[in-house]
């Protein structure tokens, strides 16, 4: 049996651990390489060969959507599964805009891990249901979500800072300089008509962008 090869893409070590553990303990599944951050994953990518690459989402350096983008372009009919704590549904749409053909929780079953990189290698694409049906009501309803008119560089700095980052943190973060930041924050002010940061933070947290919880982190 052809065991399908997976890359693990998560800045912390004991949550690649736990998803290798599980992996290696299927038949059809092998991991085969892990990275700490998108850039490492971009320089490593092609060494390691992987069908299937499992990217978090929220990364320090460039970040899950850039580091997508970059290996869709990179490695042509590599199959991304996008992996998130957030359940909202602009990541799963920047994700999958950006290259990814899967996208689940991280509060998913260990099953549901399973069938995704299974979908996902035979080029399938697969959305954890319960965001689906999120994206399919709001589809439905026709409601518009304002944090889609961010790009994709000011969504990373509209989430960090949602969750109490300062200029200087989202600096060192996503390794962009103090004033790029700071122009990044007025042009997410002006598309959505912000005042302040507590006017910020309430828009993610309706929109899901983060929960209550994350500004204390």
């Amino acid at each position: 049996m052809k065991k399908i090869k997976v890359m693990l893409v998560d800045d912390h070590a004991v949550v690649r651990m736990g998803f290798r553990l599980l992996l290696q303990a299927t038949a059809d599944i092998d991991v085969v390489a892990e990275a700490s951050s998108g850039e490492e994953a971009c320089q490593t990518v092609e060494a390691s060969t992987p069908d299937v690459v499992i990217m978090d989402i929220a990364m320090p350096g460039m970040g899950g959507i850039e580091t997508i983008k970059r290996l869709s372009s990179k490695c042509s009919g590599l199959g991304i599964l996008a992996l998130s704590a957030h359940e909202d549904i602009s990541h799963p749409m920047r994700a999958l805009q950006a290259g990814a053909l899967g996208y689940l929780s991280k509060r998913c079953a260990p099953e549901a891990l399973m069938d995704a990189i299974r979908s996902v290698a035979k080029g399938q694409p697969y959305m954890d249901a319960q965001i689906a049906q999120r994206l399919a009501m709001q589809s439905i309803k026709g409601r518009e979500n304002p944090v889609e008119k961010l790009s994709a560089r000011e969504f990373e700095v509209f989430a960090q800072l949602a969750r109490g980052q300062s200029v200087a943190q989202i600096s060192e973060l996503l390794n962009l300089s103090a004033s790029t930041v700071g122009t990044h924050l007025y042009n997410i002010k002006q598309k959505l008509g912000l005042n302040n940061q507590s006017e910020l933070t309430l828009l993610a947290v309706r929109h899901g962008v983060i929960s209550v919880t994350d500004g204390c982190a």
